[in-house]
């Protein structure tokens, strides 16, 4: 049986994460609570994730990114068996 993310205490980190207000609050919490390698990799596999919505093929996203292709391989799972979550925020971020 697989781990679970749905724990009291992700919970809590993602009730924290909905209070922030500003990209300054977003950056000075991210800061404190990620190293700036881990917040670089999840930039990354957003912009991987974007790119690869847009049509653009696997050569092109790792010259412009320099992901590797095995994570735009996983981002590329994520979009179309995951749960969603990419599609949610990009459709609220055209909407702006």
């Amino acid at each position: 049986m697989g781990k679970t993310i749905h724990t009291d205490a992700v919970d809590q980190l993602f009730s924290a994460i909905l209070s922030l207000k500003t990209k300054d609050e977003c950056y000075a919490f991210f800061e404190d609570v990620c190293t700036i390698n881990e917040i670089l990799s999840l930039a990354q596999r957003f912009e991987v994730a974007k790119m690869l919505k847009e049509g653009f093929t696997y050569l092109e996203i790792s010259e412009k990114t320099g992901a590797s292709t095995a994570t735009i391989s996983r981002v590329n799972r994520s979009l179309i068996y995951g749960s969603d979550g990419y599609d949610i925020v990009f459709d609220r971020i055209d909407k702006k």
